[in-house]
């Protein structure tokens, strides 16, 4: 019992330690976001003397010309929610065709889109603008600058882990079901919206929490395809503007983070119960 109560010990004290390190940044982010920029540089890790200056940072950022938070707030927020939107359907589409539909060629189209889930977007970000600027050419719908550009590309880099998911869900759901809205005179788009789509929704609320953090946060990409100065702006570019060549406002960096990570948190919170639920599912299944 001795035993048995020093392992549980040494496992909590484990637990608290990298609690302790994993919630250290947001503490350094929230402190620091109530301090001036001399404070933040000169006492980083010190209790902020006036809390009031959170407010007064939050107003700087928020009526800031140069940032256009509110605008950049936005575009994030449109640029997320079709991407989750699109990404979960067609995903959803995608995973139940291939797991329906079991031929060699399924199977190889199942396997690129497993391996596409390993290569570097670094290799491809380059290939990418030039095929954007091709199909500009071409078809004469604008790509790059624009929302159609940036949500289609986070509709094709977030397609393969998404449709991973879903096969692997979707494998679990038994076709009798389907046979049996087949028999009841049911046609394929009944049986995905009405009977498989509905109970797709653990893996749908996995799906777009892991996409949704991704897309939010994002950097590269944005800056690839929309650039700075853009009237369309995401707000980790709008971040971005407040570090400049020489000088970096950290009191305004940190706490336009702050505000950048509040809904990303309570999105979290709202679907938290369906994530672990889903993955498993998705993995056992």
């Amino acid at each position: 019992m001795t035993n048995r109560r020093i392992g549980i010990f040494i496992a909590e004290l484990f637990t608290a330690t990298f609690f302790i390190l994993f919630m250290f940044p947001f503490y350094l982010v929230v402190i620091n976001s109530a301090k001036t920029a001399f404070e933040v540089t000169q006492y980083p890790l010190v209790w902020p003397t006036q809390w009031s200056n959170l407010i007064s940072n939050v107003v700087k950022i928020w009526t800031s010309i140069a940032v256009r938070y509110p605008s950049s707030l936005v575009s994030s927020a449109i640029i997320t929610a079709l991407s989750l939107m699109l990404i979960n359907l067609l995903s959803a589409q995608a995973g139940w065709a291939l797991v329906r539909t079991k031929n060699v060629v399924s199977n190889v189209i199942f396997f690129i889109f497993v391996a596409a889930m390993v290569i570097p977007f670094q290799i491809v970000m380059f290939p990418l603008l030039s095929w954007f600027r091709m199909t500009t050419q071409a078809t004469g719908i604008p790509l790059l600058r624009t929302y159609q550009g940036i949500i289609l590309a986070y509709i094709g880099f977030g397609a393969s882990l998404s449709i991973f998911m879903f096969h692997g869900f979707i494998k679990g759901i038994p076709l009798e079901l389907e046979e049996a809205a087949t028999i009841d005179g049911c046609h394929r788009y009944q049986i995905f919206y009405e009977i498989i789509f509905p109970i797709l929704t653990p893996i749908q609320a996995t799906v777009m929490v892991l996409n949704g953090i991704w897309i939010w946060n994002d950097y590269l990409l944005p800056l690839l395809v929309l650039g700075k100065g853009n009237a369309i702006m995401t707000l980790p570019l709008a971040v971005s503007n407040f570090a400049g060549a020489f000088v970096k406002q950290w009191d305004l960096i940190l706490t336009a983070i702050l505000l950048a990570m509040i809904p990303v948190i309570i999105f979290f919170l709202f679907a938290q119960k369906y994530i672990v639920k889903g993955m498993i599912a998705g993995s056992i299944k």
